[in-house]
């Protein structure tokens, strides 16, 4: 059996993680306001990123590994290229803390998912609201882009799965 790599240094619970493509990079969103990029080595060194003002609740990469999203109890959604973790941009993203976000499959667009209890659906360059789905009754916990980028599902505390057709 193989013993697992111990990765050590939030200060708070760690609520997401994601991997690059290539499994050299880890991920890690946590409760202590920060998000850590760490090595996939035995040593597990990390970089920090400290950009929210409260916990952060989801960590996600675009597809090739190039771009960082995450989403936060602070309301907002934040942009970094992951190779120089240099900041892109902000979206204020809710009337809520943000439990979920992530890009679409060709990079151009972002779902998240609020404890507003809405799903909205953001364009990367221009940074705008295109839609916001108001069908869940409690937050919304989970989403995901079908893998050729047509429907978003959702899933809530409301013990519900949606799923949005988003070609229109």
């Amino acid at each position: 059996m193989m013993r697992p790599f111990r990765f050590v240094g939030h200060k708070g619970a760690v609520h997401s993680v994601c991997t690059t493509p290539n499994g050299n990079t880890i991920v890690s969103a946590s409760a202590d306001q920060t998000i850590r990029v760490w090595s996939n080595s035995v040593e597990g060194f990390s970089q920090v990123i400290k950009s929210h003002s409260a916990p952060v609740k989801s960590v996600s990469l675009s597809d090739d590994g190039s771009l960082l999203l995450s989403g936060s109890d602070d309301k907002n959604l934040k942009v970094f290229q992951l190779q120089d973790r240099r900041f892109m941009f902000t979206i204020s993203a809710h009337t809520n803390w943000v439990n979920t976000a992530m890009f679409s499959p060709d990079t151009r667009l972002i779902a998240s998912g609020s404890e507003d209890t809405t799903c909205k659906l953001w364009d990367v360059t221009s940074k705008a609201l295109i839609c916001t789905f108001h069908d869940h009754n409690e937050g919304v916990r989970s989403v995901k882009f079908h893998p050729d980028g047509t429907c978003i599902a959702s899933g809530s505390a409301d013990k519900v799965v949606k799923i949005f057709d988003i070609r229109s």
